[in-house]
């Protein structure tokens, strides 16, 4: 019984965080993924409009609840002078969701340059990754399959972490919610390795 109560008060109560980074290249549609990952796990949400949303410059942040867990995100900036602003938040991550625009073939060399930058960190070892090949609901884009032979010099890189890579399109949602759930069991798996924090909630 003890157990149940304690459990039941834990679910309504506390909540345990982690905190997800979302990098990619700029365009790439990571503010736009945020946008459509509260809309679907936050109820009565109002979505920024998609034409509103300009070139992220900084960090936008943002979190969602499934049951006893909280995901927050950092949403950064992808051009290449802020890239170097990445790792500064490495060290208090537990997850990262890597996007891709698999409608811009000519710079599918440049993200995946700062891509493997970002996994060859020793301070993300073990993290688990999402990948995600945005903007699927786009004519002529690369395929999922496209993406990983692009990606193929890199998979050793990414060395013994849970990793997904999943085609995607933020603007109309496709694929989000599956990503993020895949993503929350991982995090949890990975709690010995990287703890979360425990926060009430009032």
């Amino acid at each position: 019984m003890y157990t149940l109560l304690s459990g039941m008060w834990k679910y309504m109560f506390k909540k345990d965080e982690y905190f997800v980074l979302i990098l990619g290249l700029d365009n790439a549609g990571k503010t736009t993924y945020l946008e459509q990952t509260k809309t679907k796990f936050t109820k009565n949400y109002k979505a920024m409009n998609p034409a509103k949303i300009t070139t992220t410059v900084g960090l936008n942040i943002g979190k969602i609840d499934i049951g006893p867990v909280r995901l927050n995100f950092w949403d950064l900036g992808g051009q290449e002078e802020l890239q170097s602003l990445w790792d500064k938040y490495y060290a208090e991550s537990h997850g990262v969701i890597y996007i891709i625009d698999s409608s811009d073939r000519e710079r599918v060399d440049e993200s995946k340059e700062a891509f493997e930058k970002m996994i060859q960190s020793e301070v993300l070892l073990g993290v688990p990754l999402l990948v995600l090949a945005n903007k699927q609901d786009l004519k002529n884009c690369m395929s999922t399959s496209e993406v990983k032979q692009a990606f193929h010099d890199s998979a050793q890189k990414i060395g013994k972490r849970d990793c997904k890579v999943l085609g995607v399109s933020a603007l109309n949602g496709d694929g989000v919610h599956e990503g993020i759930e895949w993503l929350k069991q991982c995090v949890e798996r990975n709690n010995i390795c990287r703890p979360p924090t425990v926060k009430e909630i009032t």
